[in-house]
């Protein structure tokens, strides 16, 4: 969308999926029982003092990417939480998602991009981590790494309509969520059509 070049949108994206984010890690850190969750190579030790809108404005700023590529980052990480139910995002992975998933994303969407060295140092790990990273995110994808037009448009009109009701007036402070079930992501989408189930809602 051409809407994602403009300089005042891309700062309103990065802080409606950082703000996305922190909810959906904190909810799953509070409900979310530790004995079902699978450790894996996303997980760090401990949380990282970083908090995820800085990380990912930090990733902004440096990676240099294409707009799209967070949008398209977006919707391969609800796809992970999707094939990879016993892998809920938290605060002990979800930097590391993060990271990983606008790397893929910058590989399938642009032209050029930067190698996963310098991902790595602007991630904060190393260069043969961020290897391994991306080897385990692509699996765990399935390797299904296509986003068609109407999927991107999809997710786009869903980010909008959220970052609009940010901005209401009647809104207090953080997106509606709710708490009923736990939470992965935001809403699995029906790509073979233009219709979606709200099956993980914020």
């Amino acid at each position: 969308m051409a809407e994602l070049e403009s300089p005042e949108v891309m700062p309103k994206v990065i802080n409606f999926l950082s703000c996305l984010l922190h909810r959906v890690a904190e909810s799953n850190d509070t409900t979310s029982r530790l004995d079902t969750q699978r450790i894996s190579v996303f997980h760090g030790l401990t949380r990282p003092t970083i908090s995820i809108q800085s990380y990912l404005e930090r990733i902004f700023k440096y990676v240099n990417c294409s707009p799209s590529c967070f949008i398209v980052a977006y919707v391969y990480l609800d796809r992970f939480t999707q094939k990879q139910p016993l892998l809920p995002i938290n605060s002990f992975n979800v930097h590391r998602l993060l990271i990983t998933s606008v790397l893929v994303s910058a590989k399938f969407m642009d032209d050029m991009y930067y190698n996963n060295a310098y991902y790595a140092k602007v991630g904060g790990i190393s260069t043969t981590e961020m290897n391994l990273l991306e080897v385990d995110f692509l699996f765990g994808l399935g390797f299904q790494l296509n986003v068609t037009p109407n999927t991107f448009y999809t997710y786009c009109s869903y980010l909008q309509r959220e970052m609009l009701l940010l901005q209401s007036p009647l809104h207090l402070e953080e997106p509606t969520l709710n708490l009923e079930r736990p939470i992965k992501l935001h809403c699995c989408f029906n790509e073979d059509d233009s219709t979606h189930q709200k099956q993980l809602a914020v």
